[in-house]
């Protein structure tokens, strides 16, 4: 429950910074092809952060982690209300990276909910806290609509507010009980090397699988609101359609869980590409705002199955002991993934034609090559699989 409403809390922020951070960006940036770039580095934050993080997690820790999570968040909001204060796109920027620590610290409370659950329970705890994220999913976007305009510097309003989140979201993690993981004998059997972990089939196609869930789900994303607002609709309608699509990234934890126990992982994986796929389709079919609400709707369920799938496929296949290297890796990859999603979506979005409909098109005809490698990785692992229970 503390990790539930910790997402629900401190998740909040990530669709606000989401929904302003590339308008914002280009209002400060001086060239319009730069304007995503602060969302991209609050990803490659995330990204550098990841091993570490896990490290200290493994060390001292889930409590010690996400407090430094929830300290980088308001650091981050502090100095990217600064930099907009400034009119400075470097201090704009500084303060962006910094927010990727806390974007970090989130991507474990779902590794977290597994740490002390049973086989069977496990993709259902998964999947509860990450329902959390259906709160932050209305609190974020209703709370951009609120302080964007807040105050004379535009965007200033909503970061100050991120500040408060970090800060009285932190309090629940007073009340969370994770035991620290137990330090191995000197004389135990050393683990899988880093390479062997990465190799193991199962391991590396839940990581490919992660990352292309969530490396095209910020790639349209992150464009989103430039292509609402280019296509004439109002930054409110923006927050709108992120809205219903963070919505959509999280109602379906509400059985994501139930659906692998019932169906497999492997299914669920397969069906939230699809849905991906469906999403770029919808995109592709016009620039009404009916469009943009349902492309957005299944880019989230489409990353809910795939993400969620993955996650609980790699938490399946480490030990314990291998449980900070495999993590760590794990994030590192997806999110260096995402970092080059998101700076590939702002130069797509406003550098790939002259007008904002070219570019939302060059946005979604991007995620082909992707799904197909994920849907090929997951059809190998299919086979090996079948071949070892063979001989």
């Amino acid at each position: 429950m503390i990790l539930v409403l910790a997402q629900a809390v401190l998740g909040a922020q990530m669709p606000m910074i989401f929904t302003i951070g590339g308008l914002a960006g280009q209002t400060l940036a001086t060239n319009a092809c730069f304007a995503t770039l602060p969302i991209s580095l609050i990803v490659l934050g995330s990204m550098i952060s990841a091993t570490p993080m896990s490290l200290i997690m493994q060390k001292y820790g889930r409590r010690v982690g996400f407090f430094i999570g929830a300290f980088g968040g308001a650091l981050g909001g502090a100095i990217g209300a600064y930099g907009l204060y400034l009119h400075s796109f470097t201090v704009f920027l500084i303060g962006s990276f910094l927010t990727g620590i806390y974007m970090s610290a989130q991507g474990f409370y779902r590794f977290a909910a597994a740490d002390t659950a049973s086989d069977d329970f496990r993709p259902k705890a998964i999947s509860y806290v990450m329902a959390g994220g259906l709160a932050s999913a209305i609190i974020g976007p209703q709370l951009v609509k609120v302080t964007s305009q807040s105050m004379v510097v535009p965007f200033m309003g909503a970061y100050m507010a991120v500040i408060a989140i970090n800060i009285v979201g932190s309090l629940l993690f007073f009340f969370i009980n994770i035991p620290t993981p137990q330090r191995p004998a000197a004389d135990a059997p050393k683990g899988r090397t880093r390479w062997q972990l990465l190799t193991s089939p199962a391991i590396a196609v839940a990581v490919i699988c992660g990352m292309v869930s969530y490396a095209l789900m910020n790639l349209v994303m992150t464009s989103t609101p430039l292509a609402v607002v280019g296509c004439g609709f109002t930054q409110n309608t923006a927050a709108d359609v992120v809205s219903a699509h963070v919505l959509a990234m999280f109602i379906p934890s509400f059985f994501t869980g139930h659906l692998i126990a019932r169906f497999g992982v492997k299914p669920i994986i397969a069906t939230g590409l699809v849905i991906l796929g469906a999403a770029g389709l919808v995109a592709l079919q016009g620039v009404d705002v009916e469009n943009f609400f349902l492309a957005l709707i299944l880019l989230g369920v489409g990353w809910n199955f795939g993400f969620i799938g993955a996650t609980t496929m790699l938490a399946s296949s480490h030990s314990p002991s291998e449980k900070g290297i495999v993590q760590g890796m794990n994030d590192l990859i997806v999110f260096g993934g995402v970092t080059v999603a998101s700076l590939a979506s702002g130069g797509l979005m406003n550098c790939s034609g002259g007008s904002a409909i070219q570019g939302w098109t060059a946005v979604n005809i991007a995620m082909v090559p992707f799904l197909a490698l994920a849907g090929a990785a997951l059809i190998w692992l299919t086979f090996k699989l079948r071949e070892n229970k063979m001989t």
